[in-house]
């Protein structure tokens, strides 16, 4: 059946959107205010977009009072922000970071996990976490009521155990956020398939 957005809600578009573009990584993500208090939110309108320069995108929508949210307070104040990816074992502690804490009151604090300082930004990232990336804001855009942050990678921390040969990861799992509202999946469940050159393709069709 086609469907018309033009025909249907907000909230009926966005369980579509949400339950067809699957899975999507979640961004969680450290900020810091002035008073020195780390916001920590998941974010799943996530993904990398560039790699000369580094580049990952997020989308963050309004709060329920329709204003922006800590999370775009604290990066448009000091231009940084980190992503803290999340496994497995950090999934409850995420859940709970999503809950609507007042901005005096940090959810690292809140979910009983610890900060680490990160190396080229002064955002901290979670130390519980096995990968985060240390960004700078390069530009945001507005979308309607979403807000489209560009930032560019400017360092990375990588758990030793998770680093092989020439920079591959290894054994590394991340949870993956499927539809809404609720919905995640596990990223374990892996092939790998070479891909195929034109070459290879005339060949085949001999």
């Amino acid at each position: 059946m086609h469907i018309d957005p033009a025909q249907h809600t907000k909230m009926d578009n966005y369980k579509l959107l949400t339950n067809l573009v699957i899975p999507r990584p979640i961004a969680w993500i450290s900020t810091q205010n002035a008073e020195g208090v780390v916001n920590l939110a998941p974010y799943s309108f996530f993904n990398a977009v560039g790699s000369d320069p580094l580049y990952v995108v997020f989308s963050a929508g309004l709060n329920e009072a329709g204003q922006p949210k800590d999370t775009l307070r604290n990066l448009r104040a000091n231009g940084e922000f980190v992503v803290n990816l999340v496994t497995p074992e950090l999934f409850d502690a995420m859940n709970v970071s999503a809950a609507d804490f007042p901005a005096d009151l940090s959810e690292v604090t809140a979910t009983d996990l610890h900060t680490a300082p990160s190396v080229q930004v002064k955002t901290p990232r979670v130390a519980e976490a096995k990968a985060s990336l240390e960004c700078r804001v390069f530009s945001e855009q507005q979308l309607g009521a979403n807000t489209l942050v560009i930032g560019e990678v400017v360092g990375f921390y990588v758990d030793d155990a998770l680093i092989g040969d020439r920079m591959h990861i290894h054994d590394f799992a991340p949870i993956g956020r499927l539809g809404s509202p609720s919905v995640y999946c596990n990223t374990t469940d892996r092939f790998d398939i070479a891909r195929v050159s034109y070459a290879e393709w005339q060949k085949q069709q001999v």
